[in-house]
């Protein structure tokens, strides 16, 4: 039997998994080299590396090597190799030609030099001379030229391996299937489906992994579905022999899929992914082995309809190269990792991404490391053992630490009783509510004119700026007796209690920071089924309106397969809390880049994505104009004024409802209802909504009992059609 050196081309850091792949595949000796292995063997070889291999993409067959100094050695080089031998004069050919040096300065005159010799050589031999067709050509002949010497090639192959013939469609940023079969062999994939572990991909886009792992545990040859390869029209080719590989592939296929195959599935958030996972899925002709369904990270969790062997989870999250925002994505990685040790301990965990510090977040060691290159990008995969992992609870905002006694005047003693006061009335509603954030005081005694919210083990308090006749040293005094007053009443220390002076803000100002911390400032809270992430220390207001909680617990309630719109939205709480309740899809729209970051995080936190719920950056005014949809349920909480180019460079509430209203209501659904809110205290509302619209005055029913004491924190309607 003739016996060959091949040469398989592989993606950086396959090399040494190709190595074992072809000495599987009965190879020896064999080589590994940068991006590749030489390997021997008969022809029979290398048409099973051509149909087997799961991580090449190229099987070539070297035919010459040579020194090349200048353009006349590359022609009588490749001049040298008797191509009458492996191309008749009918047939068609390319070069694909890599690598320069000073004699050949582009790959463009490397193969047409090289095209010239291989036609003269063919028509000297012939009289007749083959053509070149750039697409399906009978053969592609492969030169790459580095540090002085040239390899010529026969591509075996023809389109790379890497092309298995499934792809119909792919997302933004697709895995290459040789890169997809690597991750999955690093993973251990092959051994924990032969002991009936299931697969699982929380974000599978066009559904690569699945296919790929599916066929590895159907032995299910990688290349069975291509249409082609480069080696059926070479004239060397021994045709008996490849039919005999084939049909014994086919034969493994066969049995493979008649095998109780290990439970496979795939989930992603956009339904337009998983509709091109589903193409290529039945395009590999896996359908009844590979399962799809829309879901958001938040809903992943184990199958119920039986009973799952524990297996490997594995994905490739976004990292914000190319697909959503680094920082937001922090947090996404994190309820990962909240999720994998809550829902499935006992599984392995495989995550490749091209940001591994996104990793930390997850707050699980890896027990292995992986470095690949995603194209150029260099990227990881890092492995987890979710059995080894110690138990975590749920992140909380750090315990209270031991407060050292304060002496307090007679003003702080009075105004620790008086919050005292306030905690006794709350408590029993707070416990039964299930409350986490609440306002404790809001300027009951007008000498201590402030607001103190409670944020799970944190509070931020708000000076109301005194009036002029107030003295300064009084107010500063008393400010001084609330700072000695508050640690010991609520059990904080003093480091976790953010002071800030409240004053009317217009423009810009609004949105410009307070105070920065050397460590990050976004603490998450708990409000219903949600967590959201606040900001005590750097914006005067947190990121959350504590006297919308009701409001936003009743949208919750109302959004299970509903759209909700949300205008003014600011940090999105209540489209987060809508998606949550199970809104079709939410759209928040808010005119502050600032806000919308923050929006992006509080969704991440609940482990949503944005693919149905969008974040729009736009005036809601000029937004409103030209808006077109519908929509089941809007929130509208809009500024007391607010600059605008659409009504004379200002939004004034009590001037512009009814035009604001109106455009609203263009966009509700026939039985839908727009939640109209805002915080003016002399707001009144225009008669003519009440004319054109069935109104409802719910402002009672949208304050809880922490802020009974102040029941103009906000007015509230209901707006139908009529």
């Amino acid at each position: 039997m003739v016996s060959y050196e091949f040469f398989a081309a592989c993606p950086k850091g396959l090399e040494s998994l190709l190595l074992e792949e072809l000495t599987g595949l009965g190879a020896s000796p064999v080589r590994e080299t940068v991006a590749g292995v030489y390997f021997t063997g008969g022809l029979e070889l290398g048409y099973r590396a051509c149909l087997w291999s799961r991580l090449a993409n190229k099987i070539l067959l070297p035919l010459a090597n040579f020194d090349l100094q200048d353009a006349e050695d590359l022609y009588e080089g490749v001049s040298a190799i008797a191509w009458h031998e492996h191309l008749s004069p009918s047939s068609s050919f390319v070069v694909d030609f890599v690598g320069t040096n000073a004699a050949v300065r582009n790959s463009q005159f490397g193969a047409l030099k090289t095209k010239d010799a291989i036609v003269d050589v063919i028509r000297n031999a012939t009289g007749e001379r083959p053509s070149v067709a750039r697409d399906n050509p009978d053969l592609r002949i492969n030169v790459r030229l580095s540090r002085g010497k040239a390899a010529v090639s026969l591509d075996l192959s023809g389109d790379s391996l890497h092309r298995r013939g499934y792809r119909q469609k792919q997302g933004a940023a697709p895995l290459k299937e040789n890169l997809a079969a690597a991750l999955l062999l690093r993973a251990d994939w092959p051994a924990i489906a032969a002991r009936g572990g299931a697969l699982l991909d929380p974000m599978c886009g066009s559904g690569t992994l699945l296919v790929e792992a599916a066929m590895m545990a159907a032995d299910i040859a990688p290349g069975l579905l291509r249409a082609r390869f480069g080696f059926e029209r070479w004239l060397q080719h021994r045709n008996d022999v490849w039919l005999t590989i084939r049909e014994e592939a086919i034969e493994r296929k066969r049995a493979g899929l008649a095998r109780t195959l290990p439970e496979i599935r795939g989930y992603d958030a956009d339904i337009h992914v998983i509709r091109s996972a589903e193409a290529n899925v039945l395009a590999a002709k896996l359908d009844h082995w590979v399962r799809l369904s829309r879901k958001e990270l938040k809903d992943f969790t184990l199958p119920t309809h039986k009973q799952l062997e524990a297996g490997l989870v594995i994905t490739n999250p976004p990292y914000g190269e190319r697909l959503g925002d680094a920082d937001a994505l922090r947090y996404l990685y994190a309820y990962l990792g909240d999720r994998m040790r809550s829902a499935f301990p006992g599984w392995s965990l495989a995550v490749f991404t091209g940001n591994p510090d996104l990793c930390h977040e997850m707050k699980l060691k890896a027990h292995k490391k992986y470095k690949f290159f995603n194209g150029k990008l260099p990227s990881e995969l890092l492995l987890f053992d979710i059995r080894e992992q110690q138990a975590q609870p749920e992140r909380k905002p750090d315990a209270p630490i031991e407060l050292r006694p304060v002496v307090l005047s007679a003003g702080a003693e009075m105004f620790a009783n008086r919050l005292k006061k306030n905690q006794k009335q709350l408590a029993k509603w707070i416990k039964r509510e299930n409350i986490h954030c609440y306002r404790l005081y809001d300027a009951d005694m007008p000498e201590y004119a402030v607001a103190v919210d409670v944020y799970e083990g944190y509070a931020h308090v708000q000076e109301y700026q005194p009036p002029a006749k107030v003295d300064e040293t009084a107010a500063r005094r008393r400010m001084e007796e609330v700072r000695d007053a508050l640690p010991g009443v609520l059990g904080i220390s003093q480091d976790h209690i953010s002071y800030k002076t409240r004053r009317r803000t217009a423009g810009k100002q609004q949105y410009e920071k307070q105070q920065v911390r050397a460590v990050h400032p976004l603490v998450p809270v708990r409000e219903g089924q949600v967590r959201l992430l606040v900001d005590l220390w750097q914006y005067l207001d947190a990121g959350l309106f504590l006297d919308h909680r009701p409001l936003r617990l009743r949208i919750a309630n109302e959004s299970r397969g509903k759209r909700f719109l949300n205008l003014f939205c600011y940090t999105a709480t209540a489209s987060v809390h809508a998606a949550v309740g199970g809104a079709r899809f939410t759209h928040s729209v808010d005119m502050s880049r600032t806000y919308l970051d923050w929006a992006r995080k509080n969704f991440a936190e609940n482990g949503l994505g944005e693919q149905q719920n969008r974040l729009e950056q736009a005036d809601c005014l000029q937004w409103l104009a030209t808006a077109k949809g519908e929509y089941d349920i809007i929130m509208l909480d809009p500024p007391s004024f607010s600059n605008s180019k659409r009504m004379e460079g200002v939004l004034d509430i009590q001037r512009d409802q009814v035009q604001l209203i109106d455009d609203a209501m263009r966009l509700l659904a026939p039985k839908g209802v727009l939640y109209f809110s805002n915080n003016l205290r002399s707001f009144t509302l225009a008669p003519e909504i009440e004319t054109r619209y069935r109104v409802e005055d719910i402002t009672r029913e949208t304050l809880d009992p922490d802020f009974s004491r102040n029941s103009k924190i906000h007015h509230c309607w209901s707006i139908r059609h009529s």
